[in-house]
């Protein structure tokens, strides 16, 4: 195991995660499906804890949680760019159209966390000596959360796209009725929805 690159993913998936509670409060702010607002509510109190579960990570592993390098740098302007894309979209004043900014601004993050929280897993399999069991607990606890904000947040993308075009969208999406939480039960959600449609 690369030890540096192991030390800069935790620090770089720290940093998107608080960059996370960022998006999600913004987001909270577009939103106008009651329940996409509940469960982007959940998201956010959710990754107020996976902030939580990465700043014992970085204690078990002895890495500074407030170590600066050049890739957290980069994850914290994507996600502050995220939040602007999101505030612009709302002071243009079709609330509509923020909302699927905002719904777009998740799906893009969720994307990168979902990447953060695989790698870590696979990190985790493989590292030994002090802290290898809190990132093992923290993964087998997070990334099945993970899984779940990423493949929701599509299928509400999707529908909301799709509600936007003038077409029959199916709110809440699949992924959401049948609390989808693999690629597989995603694409058969997006399956279902196409069925709804016609």
């Amino acid at each position: 195991m690369n030890a540096e690159q192991v030390e800069e993913l935790v620090l770089q998936s720290l940093e998107h995660e608080k960059g996370g509670m960022e998006i999600y409060t913004t987001a909270l702010q577009c939103v106008l499906n009651e329940d996409l607002k509940d469960e982007w509510q959940r998201y956010l109190e959710q990754t107020r804890t996976h902030v939580s579960a990465l700043e014992g990570v970085c204690q078990a592993l002895g890495i500074d949680p407030t170590q600066e390098s050049p890739g957290r740098d980069v994850v914290r302007g994507v996600g502050q760019a995220l939040v602007q894309a999101m505030q612009k979209a709302q002071a243009a004043g079709d609330a509509s159209a923020a909302e699927i900014v905002a719904c777009e601004a998740v799906v893009l993050a969720e994307t990168k966390d979902h990447l953060n929280w695989e790698l870590l897993t696979k990190a985790a399999e493989q590292l030994t000596g002090k802290g290898a069991q809190t990132l093992r607990e923290a993964c087998d606890l997070i990334e099945d959360q993970e899984d779940e904000h990423l493949y929701h947040s599509r299928g509400w993308c999707r529908e909301l796209w799709i509600k936007s075009l003038g077409m029959k969208a199916v709110l809440p999406p699949p992924e959401e009725t049948k609390k989808v939480k693999t690629a597989m039960g995603a694409a058969r959600a997006e399956q279902d929805a196409e069925r709804q449609r016609y």
